[in-house]
């Protein structure tokens, strides 16, 4: 059997000196590789684990319910979330209703490139909104997660240095593989026919689309909230408003 990774997160009750090393112990035994590991929250420690046996993890699992100074919250194939719980040593801020939105603060940009980074190597189509008001870091964080998973980025439109709107693409823009970088409300408010349909075109393409302001992209199109795959809020402080009512009416003006 081909190995695999396994997450691991354990509450500790009692942080006795050499319980760590016990586990580590347990988890040799077993031939379990531990690749990583890290405190994730409060007396919460969180490991990657590597195995070609997935009895193994089974087992390992009932042995350690029978540990009375931890419990075992998750023991799983490794999601985005739990390999950067391991990486940065917290969980990213997630909404408890919409399961599928994730929350970052301007000063979490190096957690948010990580995040992206690891969701951009994701082959296939998935649409990623991003939220924020101007000057956040949106479009600087989608690059530099682009750099990270080693793809190549392609703005479709954007506001970046100046106002782009694209008509067309060249074929080695045109490739799945790469991630095409879309701002909702020029491709809306300011887009034409030719450059809607170029965006229909790569809507439905098997890749990876990041749209900034999904919620103006919702409302002015024919797209709805069940197209995208992940919601991403950036703001500079946590409590700040995304209000689109301040900025839009810019993009309205003649360049």
């Amino acid at each position: 059997m081909e190995s695999k990774q396994w997450y691991m997160e354990y509450k500790i009750h009692k942080n006795r000196p050499g319980l760590l090393g016990d586990i580590a112990s347990l988890l040799g035994m077993l031939e379990v590789n531990i690749m990583t590991i890290n405190g994730v929250e409060d007396r919460t420690r969180g490991m990657l684990l590597q195995t070609d046996d997935d009895e193994k993890i089974e087992l390992l699992g009932k042995m350690l319910q029978k540990v009375d100074n931890i419990t075992v919250n998750k023991l799983r194939t490794p999601t985005i979330v739990d390999i950067l719980a391991v990486r940065h040593g917290r969980y990213i801020e997630r909404d408890s209703d919409d399961r599928k939105t994730f929350r970052f603060t301007r000063d979490e940009l190096g957690i948010l490139v990580d995040f992206l980074g690891e969701v951009f190597k994701r082959d296939g189509n998935q649409v990623i909104g991003l939220r924020g008001m101007p000057r956040v870091g949106k479009t600087e964080s989608i690059i530099a997660g682009s750099v990270c998973s080693n793809k190549r980025w392609t703005f479709v439109s954007s506001t970046l240095l100046r106002q782009t709107v694209r008509s067309q693409l060249s074929e080695d823009e045109m490739q799945p593989n790469n991630i095409f970088i879309i701002d909702g409300i020029v491709s809306t408010i300011r887009s034409n026919e030719k450059h809607y349909g170029l965006l229909q075109e790569i809507m439905a393409m098997p890749s990876t689309k990041v749209i900034e302001h999904p919620d103006i992209f919702i409302k002015e199109s024919n797209f709805d909230y069940s197209h995208f795959d992940i919601i991403v809020e950036l703001r500079n402080t946590p409590d700040e408003e995304i209000s689109y009512e301040s900025f839009t009416a810019n993009y309205t003006d003649d360049f």
